[in-house]
């Protein structure tokens, strides 16, 4: 199943990367037609702003396969193992319910303006809306069997806890993994004189 979901992910990474290019494009183009010609693509806006908020939920779901999202980890990272795996469970089955949330509101949405235009390509707003309804199957899915995992016992330790403080500080643990120095003895730490 992982390698199912790893491909998955991989294929989002390379449809993301397909996205940006084409927004890029869109409206680098605009710009330059603009300027230099004194008229524009007029989809462009509209387009742009669709893919952005694809991009957006795309990306959120790599987020959440890669553990990504950031996020306070001061309280559950002091916690034992079965503190931090009831934290988990408890997390995991908060963002369900908000996933669930998004799922309802998105595909009501979705039925809603199906029918409705959007005012410069005339495709269907549906489509736009729509991206929640992806976002939401998809980290539905994900959120399931991680708590199945979490519930099972099939995490590790290091995976109990989800999020890191800040991309900052999850480079430097990556690159300083079991290598902490003695206090006082760091490449900042400055000697005790009297």
């Amino acid at each position: 199943m992982d390698r199912v979901l790893d491909g998955y992910c991989r294929l989002l990474e390379w449809l993301l990367v397909g996205l940006l290019a084409l927004m890029v494009v869109l409206v680098f183009g605009n710009v330059v037609m603009r300027y230099a010609f004194n008229s524009g693509i007029t989809l462009s806006e509209e387009l742009s702003r669709w893919l952005f908020v694809w991009m957006t939920f795309l990306g959120a779901i790599v987020a959440l396969r890669e553990r990504g999202h950031l996020g306070s980890d001061m309280l559950v990272s002091r916690l034992g193992p079965k503190g931090k795996r009831l934290c988990l469970a408890i997390g995991q089955l908060l963002m369900l319910y908000a996933t669930w949330l998004l799922l309802s509101g998105s595909w009501a949405q979705t039925r809603i303006n199906a029918d409705v235009e959007a005012p410069v390509t005339g495709a269907s707003v549906g489509i736009f809306y729509a991206s929640g309804v992806v976002f939401a199957l998809s980290s539905g899915l994900l959120l399931v069997l991680d708590l199945w995992r979490t519930l099972t016992g099939r995490l590790r330790d290091e995976e109990l806890v989800m999020v890191q403080e800040s991309e900052d500080l999850a480079q430097v643990e990556a690159l300083h993994i079991d290598q902490t120095p003695p206090i006082g003895q760091g490449p900042h730490s400055m000697p005790f004189r009297r």
